[in-house]
This record gives structure tokens, sequence and C-alpha cells, in this order.
């Protein structure tokens, strides 16, 4: 009979918590895993074109992503308000970018509330990944 003092219920329960743990912290990812991800989520290919454009376009509001990220993407920027350096955006010059989907999202949900006014969709983040990923040294 197994107890929950028996040392065999300790050990599964052990390894149950600890495969669940993954999905429980942020999860690492490559640049492509969440481009696929995001296309997939917008029910169309992403277009490099478009993701350039809006990147570096105002959407009504006083920035745009190239305010503080550069037109230049695959070098560092610096934050407009505050003067903070920010590494390059793109991800052949920053292999950290794109590397970590929590990080992805938190940072798309404030930069798109500071240019855009709003989250932006999944499209608009897979067309402005899949361009930043065109981008090669």
């Amino acid at each position: 009979m197994v107890t929950l003092s028996s040392g065999f219920f300790r050990l599964w329960l052990l390894a149950l918590i600890g495969s669940a743990l993954p999905s429980l912290c942020a999860q690492a990812a490559t640049p492509a895993e969440q481009l696929a991800a995001y296309s997939a989520r917008a029910g169309t290919p992403a277009q490099p074109t478009r993701g350039q454009q809006f990147f570096n376009n105002r959407h009504g509001h006083d920035w745009s992503c190239s305010s503080c990220h550069t037109v230049n993407p695959t070098v560092p920027g610096k934050h407009a308000s505050t003067g903070k350096v920010i590494g390059p955006m793109a991800p052949a010059y920053n292999p950290e970018r794109f590397t970590d989907t929590a990080k992805t999202e938190k940072w798309f949900r404030r930069n798109c509330n500071d240019v855009v006014g709003r989250e932006c969709s999944a499209g608009e983040k897979a067309d402005v990944l899949a361009w930043l990923l065109t981008l090669k040294p």
C-alpha cells in the first residue's frame, strides 16, 4: 500500500512537480519558435516588409519603435525619455533577443502600449519579428 509517508510516493510527487516547473517558469525559446507561434496565432504568414513599416511608423502617438531602437535595429538604441541604452533588437546582433517568451511578451506589451496605445496583435508581433530576423551581419 502506498501512503503519503512512503518514499515511493514522495519520489513520484517530486517528479510530478519537477515536470510541471518548466511550464510554470518563463519559457525559453528561439526567435524562430516565437515567430512561428505568433504567425500561428495570427493565422497568416508574417510579412517582413510590413514589420519594417510598423517598426518605423508612428501610429497616432509620439513615438515609433525606432524612436528608441533606431531605424537600424542592428545597433544599440537609447530610450527616448530616460536615455537608457538599449541593446540591438535584431537577434543576429544580440543573441539574447527573443529567447524568453515571457520577457518577449512583457516588452511587446509595454512598448506597444507606448507606440500604438494598445497591445499589439499576434500578426503585428510576427511581422516585426520576421523583419528583425532578416537583418544579418
